[in-house]
């Protein structure tokens, strides 16, 4: 695994004046953009194509950043298993241009990684799962990301950082997270059948994006689990939104096995934030807390 981190407090601040933002039009990407403000160099898939890895060394020394963030991904977990080398192209070979080019410039590169690494059973006794814990990936989506996570540390200024479930308000409006999914579906069906074995940490893309912002400036490199406090299962959380929304939708909790999915999910991937936490970086609220601010901001 990755050397850990060590003292963290009172880091200096690097004062990056150009990021450059992978995958600027989701979800994390845009919440970055927005909180970079004129500092962010915002780039989508009409820009800088992953897929084309023989131009995307060129696009970035082009975009002459100061530092990268990769938001994005191939991120479709079920569709992977059929689309394996698309999926491994964009979540591990792109990643590793990256990572190349970065490290020749000599800037820092930032991976968004997840909790799918993870995908055998928890500790015993059962705890967070640690960043020096062994992984375990199954399937292609999770391989491809810990795959990623090897290439992206080929650059000695890697920060990769992983995260769980993450929803927010996309600026697309066909965009979909489990929130707005369960949102939606809610209008139209008085009962979802929801997943009550797979146990996680839910994350707000608003608290995720300046996490990520100080650990970037403050120069912390390595691994680091960035998520919500807590864990629940996606069963619990689907009850919290309706809870939070004054919802009478009823939840009935089903199993992984019956819910069916072409590719495996984590049983457990709740996440430990204490190595984050020691760096002094803006605090993470517990997910019940996250999703009912969160849910404040979302249009009835």
């Amino acid at each position: 695994m990755f050397a850990a981190v060590g003292k963290f407090q009172n880091a200096s601040r690097t004062p990056y004046s150009r990021i450059l933002v992978t995958g600027a039009r989701g979800l994390l990407g845009s919440c970055l953009c927005d909180l970079l403000g004129p500092r962010a160099v915002p780039v989508g898939s009409r820009e800088c194509d992953l897929l084309e890895l023989d131009r995307l060394s060129a696009v970035i020394r082009g975009l002459s950043p100061d530092a990268v963030i990769n938001c994005a991904a191939y991120t479709a977990v079920d569709l992977a298993e059929k689309d394996a080398l698309r999926c491994s192209v964009i979540n591990r070979d792109a990643v590793s241009v990256l990572a190349e080019t970065t490290a020749a410039l000599g800037i820092p590169l930032v991976q968004i990684s997840t909790d799918y690494v993870f995908g055998g059973p928890p500790p015993t006794p059962e705890r967070p799962w640690l960043e020096t814990d062994p992984v375990s990936p199954a399937g292609v989506y999770a391989r491809s990301k810990f795959e990623g996570e090897l290439a992206a540390a080929a650059n000695p200024q890697h920060t990769i950082v992983r995260t769980c479930g993450l929803y927010g308000l996309p600026p697309q409006s066909t965009s979909r997270n489990f929130v707005l999914t369960m949102l939606k579906l809610a209008q139209d069906r008085p009962t979802l059948k929801v997943v009550r074995d797979q146990v996680c940490s839910p994350t707000s893309a608003t608290e995720l994006a300046p996490a990520i912002l100080h650990l970037l400036e403050t120069n912390a490199h390595g691994i680091f689990h960035v998520v919500n406090e807590g864990g629940t299962s996606w069963y619990e959380f689907a009850r919290a939104i309706f809870r939070c929304r004054g919802l009478t939708t009823a939840v009935e909790p089903i199993s992984t096995a019956e819910y069916n999915a072409p590719a495996p999910r984590p049983s457990y991937s709740v996440l430990d934030i204490e190595k984050y936490r020691r760096t002094g970086g803006p605090p993470l609220s517990h997910w019940e807390s996250a999703i009912q601010a969160f849910l404040q901001r979302v249009p009835a």
